[in-house]
């Protein structure tokens, strides 16, 4: 059964409706920024703005952050909102629950700057970590929604450069299939307050026109073999449900380890939008216990 502040988030969006019912994309980003923004970053948490080449990022970390143990983080918000800023607060949860340092991508957005902008992005970002004397080792890649997705090809990418692969790829609620095939996105599968399948079509036609089947786009299409060790996490009550549940079978079926928990009742990126919901705990933890095993 979902906490009441869980269902208190429902009840919200049920009543004033998703961010993306704003009519224009500068609307849509100023709203979601508005949404996380409710939730205020902790006193100890240090936010260091960098540029990385053409975007910008944020260092977030507390006391405990380990200098040795990244987490370069991917943003959600469909490829066309969301930002650095916009998560620094979740930021630092993930900072306090790994124990590390989070690099909070700031990459280009769609219709601005349509795929494969963003993976280009994450790839860049991952290679000035290395230069910047990270060991491959010691990060660990996660994203939400879009950058959940955003993670999966950020990884196909780097495998197919011959790069050296990081230590695991941690997936909240990943979007992973901009031609929206799954089951849980028929009419009426599910009751998902937040995202809805008209949503997602006008997303992904922003994102990626005339490559929705991409495996950079949709990494559903794409290889498995050769991943490290992934972490998926989706919520029951979500239309991107199946997505984390094919996601995790083929990953399996490649013969990548994966460890996969499904909330029940529990509505899209739901550790990103309520912070103190006991569910909202737990995710967290289990994404830092998973950095933390990853990168020793």
């Amino acid at each position: 059964m979902p906490s009441p502040e869980h269902e208190a988030l429902v009840a919200a969006l049920q009543e004033g409706g998703s961010v993306t019912d704003a009519p224009t994309v500068e609307e849509q980003r100023a709203n979601y920024e508005a949404m996380l923004g409710a939730n205020p970053v902790a006193d100890d948490v240090t936010v260091e703005e960098i540029s990385i080449e053409h975007v910008n990022a944020d260092w977030v970390s507390v006391p405990q952050s380990r200098s040795d143990r990244v987490i370069l983080y991917l943003h959600g918000g469909g490829y066309m909102i969301g930002s650095n800023r916009a998560y620094r607060e979740y930021g630092g949860r993930l900072a306090r629950a790994a124990e590390a340092r989070v690099c909070v991508l700031n990459y280009r957005l769609a219709p601005e700057h349509p795929f494969p902008a963003a993976v280009d992005d994450a790839v860049m970002a991952y290679q000035w970590l290395l230069n910047q004397g990270v060991p491959p080792s010691q990060i660990v890649i996660a994203g939400d929604s879009a950058g959940g997705g955003l993670t999966l090809a950020t990884l196909f990418a780097l495998r197919d450069a011959a790069l050296a692969l990081p230590a695991g790829g941690a997936l909240l609620s990943p979007w992973v299939d901009l031609e929206g095939t799954g089951a849980s996105s028929a009419p009426g599968a599910v009751d998902d307050p937040l995202v809805s399948q008209e949503t997602l079509q006008n997303m992904s036609a922003a994102y990626a026109p005339g490559d929705l089947g991409h495996p950079l786009a949709s990494p559903l299409q794409g290889d498995f073999a050769g991943l490290p060790p992934l972490l998926i996490q989706v919520g029951t009550r979500e239309i991107l449900l199946d997505d984390a549940v094919r996601a995790a079978e083929k990953a399996r079926a490649a013969g990548v380890e994966v460890s996969y928990f499904a909330g029940e009742d529990l509505i899209h990126v739901w550790p990103v939008l309520i912070a103190g919901a006991p569910e909202s705990v737990a995710a967290v933890a289990q994404i830092g216990d998973f950095v933390a095993e990853r990168t020793g």
